[in-house]
């Protein structure tokens, strides 16, 4: 009987310790932490824990956007980088980036409006050059090319985005999709690497991929 009150006690006790911390240890505009960002904006939320943050004053974020725990998000290589550009990343209003994401800016990463992910995506506008084949990769180029993800779009669980990808308003990505190159706007887009399955016109409403290429 004691052992079974000291279990439940335990239990409650980590639940607290845990709810103490997920409120504490989140980011918001009006935290120590939350004031080193570029511009941090009403009601907006980094959720504890957060996995990988450094060089904030680059990073810009809108109102009322959550973006959840275990994410990691930075701008250039190593903390106390100075970058070429400000905003390196730029999150809109009303957003919501999904647990366990990744954003890694080096030059410019601009994710509109009302722009959801699921969870696990990577957007990255910095890829690994491969010219020569006595050098390891990581010492090799590392170009970057700007990424835009265009207002209302959602991008699926799992989903990568590469550099250089210009993702239309109102987009869908399928999960676990690995996105390069123009999606247009109000289309959806699914594969690896993705392509547009479908297409909204106002004359036409919803087109195959079929009827438009």
């Amino acid at each position: 009987m004691m052992s079974a009150r000291i279990r439940v006690f335990k239990e409650r006790l980590a639940h607290a310790a845990w709810g103490w911390l997920s409120l504490h240890g989140s980011i918001g505009p009006e935290t120590s932490r939350g004031r080193r960002f570029g511009s941090f904006g009403h009601n907006s939320i980094i959720c504890f824990p957060q996995t990988t943050i450094f060089n904030e004053q680059y990073i810009h974020i809108g109102s009322d956007t959550m973006i959840g725990s275990h994410v990691a998000l930075s701008a250039g290589m190593v903390p106390g980088q100075q970058c070429l550009t400000n905003p390196v990343v730029r999150i809109g209003d009303r957003c919501l980036i999904g647990r366990g994401s990744g954003i890694v800016g080096h030059l410019a990463i601009d994710i509109g409006d009302d722009v959801w992910t699921g969870h696990h995506v990577y957007i990255t506008d910095q890829n690994h050059g491969y010219e020569r084949i006595d050098l390891p990769i990581s010492k090799q180029t590392q170009p970057e090319k700007p990424v835009v993800i265009g207002d209302g779009s959602w991008i699926g669980a799992g989903s990568v985005i590469l550099p250089g990808t210009h993702i239309g308003r109102h987009v869908a990505i399928g999960a676990n999709s690995v996105v390069l190159g123009i999606i247009p706007d109000y289309s959806v887009a699914v594969g690896s690497p993705a392509r547009v399955i479908k297409q909204y016109s106002e004359h036409s409403g919803w087109t195959p991929a079929n009827e438009f290429r």
